[in-house]
């Protein structure tokens, strides 16, 4: 399936082993990895396009279907737990009514979806007009060609969900290597920092930034130091922190971003780093208030800027000037159903 600007595999938990190594080992064969073209598997030789969600039926009070994402490595033979996938979540939903996890209950489904790499729950809302999960609409989301059906996300309680707390250092803003970093986590860990101070402009293209090797080396030291003080650890073979290089709005949205993933800069941005960018946007202090154009209230629309497009989130402010909840429009796609060899 594709699920926002990310494409991977769907499973059932019962589908697949249930000792760890080989879940992994057979994941790896299905997708081709380590090979950078995956010529031997399904993956798309992106990482974006070597993801797993696995799905199962939830016990827990108020939730729907248990979800776990794994990154699968393109060139390294590593299955990852360690983050999430708001891209990925966006499938979720659908996989779940069609695999009879969850029933139709008239022309849209909301799907409560425990996201069990942090902890956190995120509810989908699914058209399903007939009792069936429909894909076809007008809905268009940048990075994806043409329209399908809208998939509203609403996540809550996401701050801190890999790293214990919103900002895991408690500032908005530490130096690493001279450069000015705000540590954040509200549904991913991100590094935020001003591209100017890294040698970048913040609006290159995808290529120019992955060609940019002095550029990728910087990023990569900073992300190293990065990871301890995020409560991470060793980040040297994780697929977390992700680097956020951010500048001034070119498009008349609140920041432009060039996202590390954390090696490769990103065609788009992830759900959930859109999410704790838009955040750190607010923080005063920050890197990314420095450059952003917040719109005033106490719901805020703030349209992130990436290499193909904008992703725009809608913020919740509480009394106490926090973010309650976050909320984002993705598609999906059914893109074939069968059996994998591996």
């Amino acid at each position: 399936m594709r699920g926002g600007t990310s494409k991977g595999g769907f499973f059932l938990v019962e589908d697949l082993p249930v000792d760890t190594a080989a879940r992994d080992a057979f994941l790896l064969r299905a997708m081709g990895s380590p090979d950078p073209r995956q010529i031997d598997g399904m993956g798309g030789a992106d990482p974006l396009t070597s993801k797993v969600a696995i799905v199962s039926g939830s016990a827990r009070d108020g939730v729907d279907v248990d979800y776990l994402f794994l990154q699968v490595f393109v060139d390294q033979a590593i299955v990852t737990d360690a983050q999430n996938c708001g891209n990925m979540l966006a499938g979720v939903g659908p996989f779940a009514i069609e695999r009879g996890l969850v029933p139709a209950t008239g022309d849209e489904t909301r799907v409560a979806i425990f996201m069990a790499n942090t902890g956190q729950i995120a509810i989908a809302t699914i058209q399903t007009p007939g009792g069936a999960v429909s894909y076809a609409g007008d809905a268009r989301i940048d990075g994806v060609p043409g329209g399908a059906a809208p998939i509203p996300l609403e996540f809550r309680d996401t701050a801190g969900s890999s790293c214990g707390t919103l900002l895991p250092t408690g500032n908005a803003a530490d130096m690493i290597d001279g450069v000015a970093c705000t540590l954040i986590d509200n549904g991913m860990p991100c590094v935020v920092f001003r591209a100017s101070d890294v040698g970048a402009t913040g609006y290159e293209d995808r290529d120019t930034l992955d060609g940019d090797t002095a550029l990728k080396a910087r990023i990569e030291a900073i992300r190293l130091k990065a990871g301890p003080m995020m409560n991470l650890g060793d980040v040297t073979e994780k697929s977390v922190p992700k680097m956020m290089l951010v500048a001034r709005p070119a498009l008349g949205g609140a920041v432009s971003v060039r996202s590390f993933i954390p090696h490769r800069a990103h065609a788009t941005i992830g759900v959930l780093g859109a999410v704790s960018v838009a955040t750190a946007c607010l923080i005063e202090g920050s890197p990314a208030a420095e450059v952003a154009a917040v719109p005033d209230g106490s719901r805020k629309t703030l349209s992130v800027e990436h290499p193909t497009g904008e992703m725009s989130c809608v913020l919740e402010i509480d009394a106490h000037g926090q973010v309650s909840s976050a909320a984002l429009l993705r598609t999906a796609r059914k893109l074939m159903d069968g059996v994998i060899y591996a």
